[in-house]
């Protein structure tokens, strides 16, 4: 087993990409714990698992709660070896959108968060003598589309946080590194599509152009490229950015028809 009895926590765990992680790292042989808003989604997630997992409850806005993960995952399970930082709020709107609020949010949670995690859990992995961090970024982390400008804004913070804190703490066995993240298939991606008005059907209907292989990723393939990270497989790898995506992100030049 590629994780065995290594003690994990994944944030935004309940759902999507997170939840996937949850399940394949209990079945690589780690200890997980579970972390969302919603108690029951993360009850029943852990009563699945079983006796390898356990969940802690918190919203990540509030500055105080990543402290608290850390130190509920140590009560839990005596000690932390690898933090998924997962969670995320994927702010949709343009410029002409933009406000103060919609900003401060979306930065709390998808990079402030990260950042006092990691900091939270810095002394714990000098303890340990190791400690192994994963980022999950976007691709939207190069530039993003129009719509998704905050949350571009705040994935390209994460990149660079990454980088900045492998750089700062290599030297004392903590590696940290990121997925960027292509378009997945999560069950929240496939209701926000309905809402756009696309057919029941629209994941087998993708035009080759977003979807060279005729599809999008399943929150499992995602979860697969994490576990390497996590694992000791990737014991030399630090700071390094993985586009899990089906085409080259940058320096893309696609087929330009006209009709």
């Amino acid at each position: 087993m590629r994780l065995k009895d290594k003690v994990i926590l994944v944030t935004g765990s309940t759902t999507g990409i997170g939840e996937a992680m949850v399940r394949l790292f209990a079945r690589e042989g780690a200890q997980v714990m579970i972390h969302g808003r919603r108690k029951d989604a993360a009850q029943e997630l852990a009563a699945e698992v079983g006796k390898r997992a356990s969940f802690v409850i918190g919203a990540l806005e509030d500055p105080q709660t990543p402290s608290k993960l850390i130190a509920e995952t140590i009560a839990r399970f005596g000690r932390i070896d690898g933090l998924v930082n997962n969670a995320a709020v994927i702010t949709r709107g343009v410029l002409e959108d933009a406000n103060p609020e919609t900003f401060d949010r979306t930065m709390a949670i998808n990079l402030r968060a990260p950042l006092l995690l990691i900091q939270s859990a810095l002394p714990h992995f000098r303890k340990n003598g190791r400690g192994r961090v994963l980022n999950i970024g976007s691709i939207n982390a190069y530039c993003g589309e129009r719509t998704y400008l905050i949350y571009s804004i705040s994935k390209g913070g994460l990149t660079t946080l990454t980088r900045n804190l492998a750089d700062a703490h290599g030297t004392e066995g903590i590696q940290i590194n990121q997925l960027n993240v292509g378009w997945t298939l999560t069950a929240n991606e496939f209701a926000l599509k309905l809402k756009d008005g696309l057919p029941e059907d629209w994941p087998s209907k993708l035009p080759r152009s977003v979807a060279p292989s005729g599809r999008i990723h399943s929150p499992e393939e995602v979860a697969m490229a994490a576990i390497y990270f996590l694992s000791d497989e990737a014991a030399l790898i630090n700071g390094s950015i993985l586009d899990v995506e089906q085409f080259p992100v940058i320096g893309r030049n696609p087929t330009k028809e006209v009709s």
